[in-house]
């Protein structure tokens, strides 16, 4: 374990008329042994499912950097910050994130100095630091700090979410036209094939292996199966997700959405919920039959339709790449965003001067 007291900068010949922030930097395998601390931090602040310590726990068991740090921020005895990060190469550190999770493993207390907090922990952190990058921030978590001095953000990747509040009737009525006929027509005609569908939404902790099982077997049916990256009951990801809603069923906080036609399934979604937000982590559907249905979208259609209902529920998130079918179930997007906190300004201009020089390489290079 190791401790620092840092003064965010400030000389310490000067009177101090900022407390003292000091960084604790431990393994991050240790994890377990402080996820109260970083559970009570998550419900002040972000109280984001994704950044509960029955998330990041599975996902050190079964993602985990060896070099992986936990670090905790303490100020006036009150714990104020906490992250867990890795170092890429040398000089630079960021945040973990591996593929499974698509949200900043950052949590700090509102109204912190969030520059503050990243320059203290980078002087906190071991060996060189030239920067610290916070990757794949929510503006809806955290305002996108201006780009200014040692600080600058870039753009990751549109997200969608749905804001309920609303009687489903009327959030369907305000969806376009053509995915409302579109939807309407598959189920005249499932109708008339006598095919009936059923969903059905498992949320007990020993339903969860075999969920994952099923869903890998939808998705090794489709294009990740052939590239290799589908979820299986025999990886990690299969393991990871097994054991990560698990842990969100025994309270009450995890299910898995079947959705049939017969007895065949043929699409489902994976999700967790908290604060009133419930993250669809994942979604699969069966590739041979989407050539005539949208099982998706009608297991979506169906499952929404109860979700409108339940009390507390505020928001849907899906944290993924904005896809044309979000588009069709929402107009809330909003992009996410790295921030990048450089040891000093002139840094900050010499990369930003590269990455230009880099563009302006690829757009003549595609000229060409």
């Amino acid at each position: 374990m190791i401790k620092w007291q840092l003064f965010g900068g400030f000389p310490t010949r000067l009177p101090l008329l900022i407390s003292p922030m000091i960084w604790t930097l431990t393994p991050a395998a240790d994890f377990t042994a402080h996820a109260g601390r970083w559970n009570a931090l998550n419900a002040a602040g972000a109280a984001s499912p994704l950044l509960e310590a029955d998330f990041i726990i599975p996902l050190l068991q079964y993602f985990g950097d060896a070099g992986a740090l936990l670090a905790r921020c303490e100020q006036q005895g009150r714990t104020i910050a906490m992250t867990v990060v890795v170092q890429q190469r040398p000089g630079i550190w960021a945040t973990f994130q591996p593929a499974q999770q698509p949200l900043a493993m950052w949590l700090q207390l509102p109204g912190e100095d969030a520059a503050r907090l990243r320059a203290t922990l980078m002087e906190a952190l071991p060996g060189s630091k030239l920067l610290l990058a916070v990757m794949q921030c929510d503006p809806a978590l955290a305002p996108r700090p201006l780009d200014a001095g040692r600080v600058q953000t870039l753009d990751y990747m549109d997200t969608a979410r749905i804001t309920l509040g609303m009687a489903y009737d009327d959030y369907w009525a305000g969806r376009g036209k053509n995915l409302r006929n579109n939807l309407k027509k598959q189920r005249n005609r499932l109708q008339r094939e006598g095919i009936a569908t059923r969903l059905e939404i498992c949320t007990a902790p020993q339903q969860m292996a075999q969920a994952v099982a099923d869903y890998g077997r939808l998705e090794s049916n489709g294009w990740k199966g052939t590239e290799g990256t589908a979820v299986h009951a025999d990886n990690a990801q299969g393991g990871f997700y097994a054991a990560m809603l698990a842990a969100f069923c025994r309270r009450g906080a995890g299910s898995a959405v079947r959705y049939w036609f017969g007895d065949q399934l043929v699409a489902m979604d994976l999700c967790i919920e908290g604060g009133g937000v419930l993250v669809v982590l994942k979604t699969a559907y069966d590739e041979r039959v989407a050539s005539h249905f949208s099982p998706a979208l009608l297991m979506r259609d169906d499952s929404f339709r109860l979700l409108f209902s339940r009390p507390g529920l505020r928001l849907v998130e899906f944290y993924g790449k904005v896809l044309p079918w979000h588009r069709q179930w929402t107009d809330e997007v909003r992009t996410m965003y790295h921030i990048n906190h450089y040891r000093w300004p002139l840094l900050r201009q010499l990369h930003g001067q590269l990455r230009a020089i880099r563009g302006k390489f690829r757009r003549n290079s595609l000229e060409l």
